[in-house]
């Protein structure tokens, strides 16, 4: 039976404990300038080298040469407390989730005062120690506060704030965090190497993100793929339907198709997915990772890769061609309706019904009256006009593109109308001055008894730049100056309009 791969690569130095620099590099310090306090607090996420870090300062501490930040690795106390070594008398590891009590404390305090049995120092890892209860802690206090010379104690914790503040007053306070991808990365890349196991590309940067920053929850996660893994190679499918991710191909499918407003293909995808025995809100919350990767894309078309650590650079430029699809406010739409899609998922009793709604709602973006609904669509107005002003092989999609403008005009005119009882609209905006728009909105509205009149006026913005909402501002006739637009907040500067 093999050992647990967190266990057999657990450090015994600092310096092979990665991605707490922060923490180490002053312990080290400390050590080096014998400035050693008699209490320390390690706090932060599990798996992320507390227990082991503490590990290390008690055989740094009892080293016969030291204490030094470089334990020997030689002598007694350090081959008894290494990886694997059957531990020390003088270190005593206690795990307060389960010894926890004012009995315990009493008794950890008595057990405290003898004298070491061989090494420098009595030490005393109290793990969990956010479990010790307040008249626990209360007991350790005056010990803690004033300890013998050879006693020195270590706190690991995830919850610092339960610690009382008596007791945390007297400690060193490291924070741990989270380990970074990039250099979590190349540590599985080393140990896959000893282990002289071969690892699809693509494959660690799931186990990375299953492991979400913790070091031991990371190695597990490998060592559960190496141990279904046949003829010694993890491939990506293996690591896809183990971890219950969503295929990189379906993502892909999904994002080509709300780009090309390819409703079946969509909705294929959805099929798929359900009919594949997928999690619907694991592909959601896939969905919405990979739109934060689009706008890290669209906003750093030639540096995503500095930002999407651990990332392959094929799979880089492929997102950079599908973000170049979408501009960024459609972006910014679609990133906020999936957020939202995934918490309406929470304990929902039909998942697939709100897949299929949020896939129906990425694809409409005018049935989103949120301001970034409306900004995606002033973004698809801007294209369009420049497709108006543009010659050749576009004639066509600038006409399609004129008509549908023109019918959001008439319908936004006919809604105006009915709430207001007014007969006469003034067009305004960018849409006013294209004279091909303007006549197909004016006609399409005297179709549905609506008049449109064009006032020469200026739109004024903070920045001074016209804008239209959805094509066109449309104010009813007899509106105050200054008044506000049909959908947007542009102030209209306008002292009397003259009509034309």
């Amino acid at each position: 039976m093999s050992t647990a791969l967190y266990r057999r690569y657990r450090p015994d130095r600092f310096e092979d404990v990665i991605g707490q620099d922060h923490v180490t590099v002053p312990l080290r310090t400390a050590l080096a300038k014998d400035r050693v306090n008699h209490a320390y607090l390690f706090s932060g996420p599990r798996g992320c080298g507390k227990t082991t870090s503490a590990r290390i300062l008690a055989r740094c501490l009892n080293c016969a040469q030291g204490p030094t930040p470089t334990p020997c690795g030689e002598c007694d106390s350090c081959r008894d407390l290494a990886t694997g070594g059957p531990g020390s008398l003088d270190v005593l590891e206690i795990d307060a989730a389960s010894h926890g009590g004012v009995e315990d404390a009493r008794g950890l305090r008595e057990r405290a005062t003898f004298a070491p049995v061989r090494d420098r120092y009595k030490i005393l890892i109290i793990d969990e120690a956010h479990m010790v209860t307040a008249a626990g802690f209360n007991a350790l206090l005056k010990i803690v506060e004033e300890p013998p010379e050879h006693l020195k104690f270590i706190f690991a914790t995830t919850e610092p704030e339960k610690v009382i503040g008596t007791i945390r007053s007297r400690t060193h306070h490291y924070p741990f965090r989270l380990v970074p991808p990039e250099p979590l990365i190349a540590y599985l890349e080393q140990l896959c190497a000893e282990e002289g196991v071969s690892v699809e590309k693509g494959v660690l940067p799931l186990v990375v993100r299953a492991g979400t920053g913790s070091v031991r929850d990371t190695l597990s996660v490998l060592d559960q793929l190496i141990a279904g893994a046949q003829e010694g190679q993890v491939s990506y499918e293996l690591a896809v339907s183990l971890l219950g991710f969503t295929p990189e191909a379906l993502l892909d499918d999904v994002i080509d198709a709300v780009a090309a407003d390819d409703t079946p293909t969509v909705f294929r995808v959805v099929d798929r997915v359900v009919q594949s025995g997928q999690d619907p809100r694991r592909f959601v919350e896939d969905l919405l990772d990979r739109f934060r990767d689009l706008v890290i894309a669209r906003a750093l078309p030639e540096e995503a890769g500095a930002i999407l650590h651990g990332m392959p650079e094929d799979q880089v430029r492929r997102l950079s061609a599908q973000a170049a699809q979408l501009s960024r406010a459609e972006l910014s739409r679609l990133a906020d309706i999936t957020n939202l899609a995934l918490t309406d998922m929470v304990g929902a009793t039909s998942p697939r019904l709100h897949l299929e709604l949020l896939m129906a709602r990425l694809l409409l973006p005018a049935s989103d009256e949120t301001h970034r609904g409306l900004a995606a669509r002033l973004e698809a107005l801007d294209t369009g006009k420049r497709l108006v002003e543009a010659e050749g092989d576009m004639a066509d999609i600038a006409a399609c593109f004129q008509e549908a403008v023109a019918d959001v005009i008439t319908a936004k005119a006919v809604r105006a109308c009915a709430d207001t009882g007014a007969r006469v609209l003034l067009l305004g905006g960018g849409v006013a001055a294209n004279s091909r728009l303007r006549e197909l909105a004016s006609e399409r509205c005297a179709a549905a008894g609506v008049e449109l009149r064009v006032p020469r006026f200026s739109l004024c913005t903070d920045n001074g730049v016209m804008i239209a909402a959805i094509g066109a501002q449309l104010i009813h006739e007899g509106a105050q100056p200054s008044g506000l637009g049909v959908g947007t907040d542009t102030q209209l500067d306008v002292e009397e309009p003259q009509l034309t």
